[in-house]
């Protein structure tokens, strides 16, 4: 590989610009390269349309990729949770570094815990799968809460809070600690309330898949449990999309035995938006030592979600 300066693509947003900084310094240290930001705008940051309503899939995705083919970058880095689950075969997913927090926070007014906010609390949320769960869990448990669709970015959702327009917002933890703002969460929601989106709190770094030079450099950022904990969770939503297009929640845990990872426990939730109708399940098994094997421990989930009702989970009910 030259000395030349390597490009790499990434979304404008601040919490995009803050993780591709950090992934840039991380390959600039392997490859003894500098590393130069190409801001590049995706179709899902200029629409104010909900993400249900424009696909949801791909949509912070695309112009990157299509930079990407185009030769006008490198190679790119994207949320994971934003990747379709289908690998295009021009590009390769050539590193999947390790995870940050994959849990769900709160953020709400006068520093309130998720369980202690008033009756007829409005939370802010621009996912129908953080609706599913919290609307499921508040009737389980007698909360009175009602979910608000938003959109926009961190400052646009804690704005709603600060100006008393909502009493809380559900963010993802992995983005405020991106971006140094951990200190503004009230509240972690356990991910036995709500399961995270498949890959919430990983990344995925993608460049060109003929490109060996460089995705051979790229896989030294890689980490094996986290890329077989994702491709887990994506097998699950990919085999569920097949035949649900209700809001899905998935995390893969490695389970340790002291030092040791032995086993992994998939869970999976599928579910209705008002939170009436959830299906949730687990599996626990040895920690798959390739890819075939993550992608079989999530289509076996999958398929027992499915016969369990959660193909039922389709049409308006779950919009």
């Amino acid at each position: 590989m030259s000395d030349k300066a390597l490009r790499l693509g990434t979304r404008r947003s601040k919490l995009a610009m803050a993780q591709s900084g950090q992934v840039a310094d991380a390959v600039s240290q392997v490859t003894g390269r500098p590393v130069e930001l190409v801001e590049i705008t995706t179709y899902g940051d200029v629409s104010r349309e909900a993400l249900a309503q424009i696909g949801g899939t791909g949509v912070f995705v695309t112009a990157l990729r299509d930079a990407l083919l185009r030769g006008e970058v490198d190679f790119a880095v994207h949320s994971l949770k934003d990747l379709p689950t289908t690998q295009p075969a021009e590009l390769a997913l050539a590193a999947v570094p390790e995870r940050e927090d994959p849990r769900d926070v709160i953020v709400a007014r006068d520093a309130l815990k998720f369980t202690d906010l008033p009756r007829g609390a409005r939370i802010g949320t621009g996912s129908p799968r953080r609706m599913a769960q919290l609307n499921g869990y508040a009737r389980t448990h007698g909360l009175d809460i009602e979910t608000v669709p938003i959109r926009g970015n961190v400052d646009t959702r804690i704005g709603y809070v600060r100006s008393g327009e909502l009493d809380a917002v559900v963010l993802a933890a992995a983005g405020l600690n991106r971006i140094g703002r951990s200190e503004e969460v009230t509240d972690f929601l356990s991910v036995d309330t709500v399961l995270p989106a498949p890959g919430q709190g990983a990344l995925a770094i993608e460049c060109p898949a003929d490109h060996a030079d460089l995705i051979a450099a790229l896989a030294e950022l890689d980490d094996p449990l986290t890329r077989a904990a994702v491709t887990a969770e994506r097998s699950l939503l990919a085999a569920l999309e097949a035949g649900c297009s209700a809001p899905v929640g998935a995390l893969a845990d490695l389970l340790a035995d002291g030092q040791t990872v032995k086993e992994m426990r998939l869970r999976g939730v599928v579910g209705t938006t008002d939170g009436s109708t959830l299906v949730q399940l687990s599996t626990t098994g040895p920690v798959p030592e390739t890819h075939e094997g993550a992608m079989a421990l999530g289509r076996e989930l999958a398929t027992e979600m499915l016969a369990l009702g959660a193909a039922g989970l389709m049409g308006e009910r779950a919009h």
